[in-house]
């Protein structure tokens, strides 16, 4: 059985430190400007070359986003930045426009090419066509099953495959939406999606204003626009035997909190499949522990061509039973406690919880007190505090607090 890649989305430092905290073998980063996600999600030539310094150091790998649907009035900074990110000794550059590809092979041929998959590679002679081109690994496109990989795998075994395992999912084909451009002038295809597939519609006929269609899903179709999100953790042994090279986790505009936990997630169920490959089964907590992200339930996708695509419900908009409480700043050794950097409002009798790599740990936030010693009945964003923990955490880990009231809510703070 091949050993696939984990490959992490890293919207800037922080992130980029926490994938490579709980198991990433490689992330993937915005290039400032030139990806399809918006500034958020976008790294610095400054920022990523410092980001590159840090995962190399680690042997982790770092891919750059140049996706975007370029225009003229785009390749001069393109030609500018090309040899900046090949000075920073990038991996690979995720690209979709061939008209980049070419500038890359003329500019800084060294550089690895990776296939966006919103260049919707679906066949065995598109993979031949774009080899050719100098493109060392594709992302292939969303659309295709599990039997459709591995057929394209088999027929190119010097070609590097990557799909998408977990995440959210776009509705347009291979992610090539006008919706947003449409509603709201806000581009998806140069990184500005404003996600209007999420919003809630009503369809009235003009003569009968105030009574909606309703649309409700049968036995073959579903919810008109949103999809639930993307998991495959509970098929594991079904895409490794598609001999694909990379799974890639979706997310670069979501928070560390998100990045930490399906990292952690993917890389303890992958870990297991591979050093025992005969007795693996599923664990029921790997899919609990991805429930406890922000999410809009989950679904296989297009992974089994037997399934609904778009399995979603207009009760569905964010769920999260967790949110971050905090991130570790240092350990004291000393008086076994922890620095964490607070993220959101505490209160002493809050259920927190340590997130290692490998394990889980109950805090007593009844135990919190400020830098002085002092008890704290609270903490608010922002401050500093200290909790007990008999077991060392590394500096970044993140601490998690469960949310009483858990019903669907959509929180900025992990969107």
């Amino acid at each position: 059985m091949n050993k696939p890649e984990l490959l992490i989305p890293a919207g800037n430092i922080e992130k980029l430190k926490t994938a490579i905290l709980y198991g990433a073998d490689a992330v993937y980063t915005g290039v400032s400007g030139l990806s399809l996600r918006a500034g958020s999600a976008e790294m610095s030539l400054v920022e990523l070359a410092e980001g590159i310094r840090i995962a190399h150091a680690h042997n982790v790998k770092v891919y750059g986003a140049l996706n975007t649907f370029a225009r003229n009035s785009d390749l001069q900074k393109v030609k500018e930045i090309i040899p900046e990110l090949a000075s920073a000794n990038i991996d690979a550059l995720i690209v979709s426009d061939p008209g980049i590809i070419r500038l890359i092979r003329s500019i800084a041929p060294s550089i690895q090419i990776h296939l966006s998959t919103q260049a919707n590679t679906t066949n065995i002679e598109a993979v031949r066509f774009w080899r050719d081109q100098g493109v060392t690994r594709i992302v292939l496109a969303r659309e295709l099953n599990l039997k459709e990989i591995a057929h394209i795998a088999a027929d190119a075994p010097e070609m590097e495959l990557e799909i998408f395992v977990h995440g959210a999912m776009c509705m347009a084909y291979s992610g090539r939406c006008f919706l947003s451009y449409f509603r709201n002038r806000r581009s998806a295809n140069q990184g500005d999606c404003s996600q209007p597939c999420r919003w809630e519609y009503l369809l009235r006929e003009s003569t009968r204003p105030d009574e909606p269609l309703i649309l409700e899903e049968d036995e073959r179709y579903s919810y008109l626009l949103s999809s639930r999100d993307l998991c495959l953790i509970e098929y594991l042994p079904e895409v490794l035997s598609c001999g694909v090279a990379s799974l890639k986790i979706e997310g670069r505009m979501k928070s560390s909190y998100y990045v930490a936990m399906v990292t952690r997630t993917y890389r303890q169920a992958l870990n297991n499949l591979l050093s025992q490959p005969e007795s693996y089964h599923n664990n029921a907590r790997w899919m609990d522990e991805l429930r406890k992200t922000s999410n809009r339930g989950f679904t296989t996708g297009f992974a089994f061509s037997e399934e609904k695509i778009n399995a979603t419900s207009p009760d569905i908009k964010y769920i999260q039973t967790h949110e971050p409480a905090g991130t570790v700043r240092q350990y004291d050794a000393a008086h076994k406690r922890i620095l964490l950097d607070v993220k959101n409002h505490l209160t002493s009798g809050d259920e927190l919880e340590l997130l290692l790599p490998e394990d889980t740990i109950k805090i007593d936030a009844s135990i919190m007190t400020d830098l002085n010693g002092n008890k704290l009945a609270a903490a608010h964003s922002g401050g500093q505090i200290y909790l007990p923990a008999e077991i060392k955490a590394p500096a970044g880990a993140l601490v998690r607090k469960k949310i009483i009231k858990s019903e669907n809510y959509r929180r900025s703070a992990d969107r």
